[in-house]
């Protein structure tokens, strides 16, 4: 499947955050790097991407794009680009004649994938276009309604599109399905009312009933063209990052204060799994401090344990944020996780036997809260996937953020031993009851 994605205008609203659009980072990527990344997710293989305004410096990060990324980019000169957007579609035309069907998107166009997914499985037929259309017109936070394009659906076509067409019933995403038609419908306007627009294009195939519309429902889009946008899809892909998989802890406490730390981390060249091994080294410092005699070592044990839990998300964010997850970056967070959580509990377990109780109880009791540990992390993979399975957007989930945070809490009070016997309480418990809600679904499993 190929892209076509426009990225020729000069983008005067955002000239404070960069001097070429489409090259303006969001959370450390380029904008176009973004919709290249949401189209490969979504099936795309190959992009032809036309440019204009600074064309050089978008070719050369193109370039580097396709090379870091692995995909292929074809990249055309529009030199009208000055002019309306319609004249950078007809450029493509040599590279996307004999598609079949190809994505048409905007370089400053962000998408959540299920958008595009949505587009790629409409069934578009021969001299079709589909456009991805939002029907929340009132109070849709998203959108600039004076700047936007607006369009007119019925029973599944459209009828009129415009910034300023005042009948409208939906705002134009700026995602498209097309086929090679659009090229003639286009070219048709230019001849017909001298408009070189895409909406121009779209109205003509609008009059030969051969534009759809597909309703993205309640899924994000935005336009990035002014640093009002810039912020609020800045909020938004922090929000994103919010699992349903994460506990209370992790969603109410730790999660606003990764998102800052994620925010800041995406703009440097950090990778997740070096981040992966700061939270893991955070962790052993704080196992180590358990170590010490004294109160302040295991307070400070205890603020560096919270630390690790919150840092031990800024990995995922960051991956998954920046398009670099791996299964070897999930693997070695999840093995260095659990080397973390024997660190943090057995740290514990000495300091209760070595300066509290000094009996064998500590030594028992701190054995019992690393079994419950690392089973309860052993169950957590089929359980979430079973709650996936169910549709469950959130449920109630006892496991890493909590067991962390009540080390937190047990060494700032300078009681490891009742800390050690609360965590292989609630972790045995967590368990059982995992145990048979897994039973109680066998037929999902």
């Amino acid at each position: 499947m190929k892209a076509l994605i426009i990225a020729a205008g000069m983008g005067r609203r955002l000239k404070k955050l960069g001097d070429s659009k489409p090259l303006v980072k969001l959370l450390g990527l380029p904008l176009i790097e973004r919709v290249i990344m949401n189209a490969v997710q979504a099936g795309v293989d190959e992009f032809v991407v036309v440019v204009g305004y600074k064309g050089e410096q978008l070719k050369e990060a193109l370039r580097e794009i396709a090379d870091r990324r692995g995909v292929k980019i074809n990249v055309v000169d529009n030199p009208d680009w000055k002019k309306e957007n319609g004249l950078s579609v007809l450029r493509a035309r040599e590279h996307l004649k004999d598609s079949e069907k190809f994505l048409l998107l905007m370089s400053d166009h962000i998408h959540e994938i299920s958008i595009l997914k949505k587009l790629l499985e409409f069934p578009l037929k021969d001299c079709e276009i589909a456009l991805a259309v939002d029907g929340k017109i009132n109070g849709n936070k998203y959108v600039d309604h004076e700047d936007a394009t607006k369009v007119l659906v019925e029973n599944g076509y459209i009828l009129d599109i415009g910034k300023t067409i005042e009948n409208y019933n939906a705002y134009d995403t700026g995602a498209f399905l097309c086929t090679p038609a659009i090229f003639d419908a286009i070219e048709k306007s230019e001849k017909q009312a001298d408009d070189t627009t895409l909406s121009g294009g779209v109205r003509v195939l609008a009059r030969e009933r051969k534009a759809l519309a597909v309703d993205i429902g309640d899924a994000f889009w935005i336009d990035v063209d002014d640093e009002k946008a810039y912020k609020k899809a800045e909020d938004f892909l922090l929000g994103k990052l919010t699992k349903s998989s994460d506990g209370p802890i992790s969603r109410y406490i730790n999660r606003p204060i990764s998102h800052i730390i994620t925010k800041y981390v995406t703009k440097h060249s950090i990778t997740p799994n070096q981040m992966t091994i700061i939270s893991f080294t955070v962790a052993v410092l704080a196992s180590i401090l358990f170590l010490a005699q004294g109160y302040f070592a295991i307070f400070f044990g205890g603020i560096l344990s919270q630390l690790s839990s919150i840092l031990d998300g800024v990995d995922g964010e960051v991956a998954r944020i920046k398009y670099l997850e791996t299964k070897f970056g999930k693997w070695l967070d999840t093995v260095l996780d659990r080397y973390a959580d024997g660190f943090l509990l057995g740290g514990l377990t000495l300091n209760a036997f070595m300066y509290r109780f000094k009996n064998n109880w500590s030594i028992v009791i701190g054995i019992l809260a690393i079994m419950g540990s690392l089973i309860n992390s052993y169950i957590a993979m089929k359980y979430d996937e079973l709650m996936m399975k169910k549709g469950a957007k959130k449920y109630f989930r006892i496991g890493r953020d909590v067991r962390i945070f009540i080390i937190f809490l047990g060494a700032i009070l300078a009681r490891p031993f009742e800390t050690l016997l609360v965590i292989a309480t609630i972790m045995h418990f967590e368990n059982v009851r995992r145990i048979f809600v897994l039973k109680a679904n066998e037929s999902l499993l």
